[in-house]
């Protein structure tokens, strides 16, 4: 590691300021990503500040919801009562992901920081333009089997591994952050970027800004969910696919669906030509499959992941199944 500057704080007002005074600073919380980043020069910042004193680790009710602090682990997420009992669909998330000892210490904030698992994103000897930007994308010619099958560009075809995201914009989360020039909030859904011509923006973040809470509105699907996870092995491995079903049924009818999918884009990936489909329809398996058929609407693979063309539509179709079999 090079040597840094460390700061602990206990104001967002601070740490804001502490941040802003230079360009190679980062704030710290669990640091499940940002330490092996460091460790391996990925990223190498001049200052850490520690914001693990901020009040933001409260899950509470809200007039509209539920609000969840940046500095909730994903642990106390995924097994609050309120959360298990309205939003199932974020617990199912979370507790696909990582490991328990790494859900004890990952933030809600870090959780949606967190970078891409491209092997050429951490070899530093080979070019990465998310790393180095202009240096090329060793991916498109190279080992892609886990790579993006929607949104890619001839910059970047990396994915987003966190399963939380998922679970999160499937729901309609909305973000809180707060910086320089004041608090605004944003969709979930519109927090993370495609890559475009500049992939080393994971995210619309400002210079400076700090995620305060993520906000969810009113359940909608407490019952009726399903987070199908396909990976290598059945634990501390990221999705070759994963989709997050949401239905709401009544009298046998799918009133709303929201469904999301991860390990295929460089952001959680909404299905709502699919979701649109599957209003007012029968939660039948014939639905289902036409459901799975449009969301693959404008795939595209690469020689050595052409085979989530096929496990992709198959995972949306079982999610499907799942959440409808629910009672």
């Amino acid at each position: 590691m090079n040597q840094f500057e460390y700061i602990r704080t206990t104001d967002s007002k601070a740490a804001i300021k502490a941040m802003t005074k230079t360009g190679e600073a980062q704030f710290l919380a669990g640091g499940t990503n940002l330490v092996d980043l460091m460790k391996m020069r990925i990223v190498v910042p001049d200052r850490l500040i520690d914001i693990n004193p901020l009040p933001l680790r409260d899950i509470e009710k809200t007039l509209t919801g539920l609000r969840i602090g940046a500095l909730a682990s994903n642990s106390e997420v995924a097994e609050h009562p309120l959360v298990k009992k309205n939003y199932p669909l974020l617990s199912l998330a979370i507790n696909a992901g990582a490991s328990a000892q790494l859900r004890n210490m990952a933030t809600t904030g870090g959780n949606m920081m967190q970078r891409t698992r491209c092997p050429y994103f951490f070899d530093v000897t080979l070019p990465c333009n998310k790393r180095s930007p202009g240096s090329g994308c060793s991916a498109l010619e190279g080992y892609n089997r886990m790579h993006a099958i929607f949104g890619a560009s001839t910059a970047c075809i990396a994915v987003n591994p966190s399963d939380m995201s998922v679970g999160m914009a499937t729901l309609d989360a909305v973000v809180h952050v707060s910086g320089p020039k004041g608090d605004r909030s944003m969709k979930f859904t519109d927090f993370h970027r495609l890559p475009g011509n500049e992939p080393q923006k994971d995210n619309n973040l400002l210079p400076g800004e700090l995620i305060i809470a993520v906000d969810l509105p009113a359940s909608r699907y407490p019952q009726n969910v399903a987070y199908v996870k396909v990976r290598d092995r059945n634990s501390y491995a990221f999705a070759l696919i994963s989709v997050a079903a949401a239905l709401d049924i009544r009298d046998g009818i799918i009133h709303t669906a929201s469904l999301g999918m991860g390990g295929v884009a460089h952001k959680p990936w909404r299905l709502t030509a699919a979701e649109a489909f599957l209003a007012g329809k029968k939660p039948v398996d014939e639905n289902f499959r036409k459901a799975a058929a449009i969301s693959m609407e404008g795939a595209k693979a690469y020689v050595l992941n052409k085979f989530k063309l096929t496990m992709a539509p198959n995972a949306i179709r079982a999610a499907l199944q799942q959440a409808a079999a629910k009672a």
